[in-house]
């Protein structure tokens, strides 16, 4: 194998396999930063090596083995944490001299606690959502500083910014390094489930920029739902979001057309719907149900996805049922976009003008004033009701306020669509 091909091979195990170093790091050193200081080193150290010696055959056990000797190395030497070395330096010690012989141990012991340990440490609540996301990017998605910066959008030094300010924020707030415990755990769960939800629906649908989509965002955050799922396979509410991550990334190549333009849902050719990942979510929001949790949240957008999933055409679409899982989702959440949604899901199935009545008592909503969907559902309602010149301005509005380039363009289209149509009829 060549160098460059080492080299490549390495930077793949390292991504497969730095959550869980970092994450047994973790456990021993009681500090994240430090954690992922000893696991860059190890790195280092296998670029260094194994285009000489080879990659060898548990690279994973090989990297933790390296990192534990880092952190003896580094806890001797450093009179500030003096009193940490004596405390553990000694366990670590000796947990390398029983790893010794079987260095496959030292990689798989506990995995599944300290990945666990590591999620919730990443999204802890004391941290900014910004800071969580950029945070659990990088430990557990293995994503460098680089590549989560452009995938948001924003410089480099903005998200180096974050991830040091949150691993210092963690250090000083003295966060334990564990999973928590009775009500502790639904309240912090919903954190994780945030942070991995918003990692998927940037990637789903990019806020700026010129892509519709970033899938590989998609896949990451998918990665940590499942993952996730099988740490805490008897939370229904992580069912219910690996389901509606599930069927929505089923429609990724169906969203986008030849020329990177959107395609609305109704438009797509269902026939390009991936049905291993549709099935694969309906099985995960059956466990959610099967748990007892139909009734929440993400379960309930996970059963709205599931009644698009399931009409073979546009016109078969449960729209009926649709609105109801919608009102269920307003009552719980409260939320005015999901208000929003649920006024498009009414004029489907009462009609436009029952749809737009509910869109107009949103008008006013100050966490709108700048959303681009609203006057966009509006002007679609005002279109469909013949009111095409109405509809031309709600169009316009939405494309000023969109920051996603192709977004704007369709936008900008159905506006002139509006304005010919408004033509012909005076």
């Amino acid at each position: 194998m060549t160098a460059t091909a080492t080299h490549r091979a390495i930077d793949a195990v390292f991504r497969i396999e730095s959550a869980k170093l970092i994450a047994g790091l973790a456990r021993i050193v009681r500090d994240v930063g430090l954690a992922e200081e000893l696991a860059q080193d190890a790195l280092v150290a296998a670029l260094e090596r194994w285009p000489a010696s080879g990659i060898p055959e548990n690279p994973g056990a090989w990297l933790m083995a390296t990192a534990k000797h880092r952190a003896i190395d580094v806890m001797r030497r450093s009179k500030r944490i003096e009193r940490k070395h004596e405390e553990i330096g000694h366990a670590i010690e000796a947990d390398q001299q029983a790893a010794a012989p079987d260095l496959e141990a030292a990689i798989d012991e506990d995995v599944g606690d300290d990945l666990l340990r590591l999620v919730f440490t990443a999204c802890h609540p004391v941290l900014s959502t910004e800071a969580r996301v950029a945070l659990t990017l990088r430990l557990l998605g293995g994503l460098t500083t680089e590549e989560i910066a452009r995938a948001y959008l924003v410089p480099e030094p903005t998200v180096a910014q974050r991830i040091v300010r949150a691993k210092r924020t963690l250090a000083e707030a003295k966060v334990p390094f564990e999973v928590p415990r009775g009500e502790e755990l639904a309240a912090r769960l919903s954190s994780v489930l945030q942070v991995i939800y918003l990692v998927f629906n940037e990637g789903y649908s990019a806020t700026a920029g010129d892509d519709v989509m970033r899938p590989a965002l998609c896949e990451d955050a998918l990665r940590l739902g499942r993952i996730l799922a099988e740490l805490l396979p008897k939370e229904p509410e992580v069912h219910g979001l690996v389901a509606l991550m599930e069927i929505q990334a089923s429609r990724a190549r169906a969203r986008v057309g030849p020329s990177g333009e959107p395609i609305l849902l109704l438009d797509q050719n269902r026939a390009r719907w991936d049905q291993l990942l549709i099935r694969r979510g309906l099985t995960a929001l059956s466990r959610a149900e099967a748990l007892g949790g139909a009734q929440g949240p993400y379960a309930l957008q996970a059963a709205i996805a599931a009644c698009h999933a399931r009409a073979r055409a546009a016109e078969e679409t449960d729209w009926i049922r649709i609105a109801a899982l919608y009102t269920a989702l307003a009552e719980i959440t409260g939320s005015p976009v999901v208000e929003l949604n649920r006024a498009v899901a009414f004029s489907m199935a009462f009609g436009p003008a029952a749809g737009l009545m509910l869109v107009d008592t949103l008008v006013s909503e100050p966490s709108l004033a700048s959303y681009h969907l609203l006057p966009s559902v509006r002007g679609d309602l005002l279109a469909k009701l013949g009111r095409d010149a109405e509809a031309r301005v709600e169009f316009e509005r939405a494309a000023s306020l969109a920051r996603n380039t192709r977004e704007r363009a369709l936008l900008l289209e159905r506006a002139a669509a509006c304005a010919r149509a408004s033509a012909r009829t005076d």
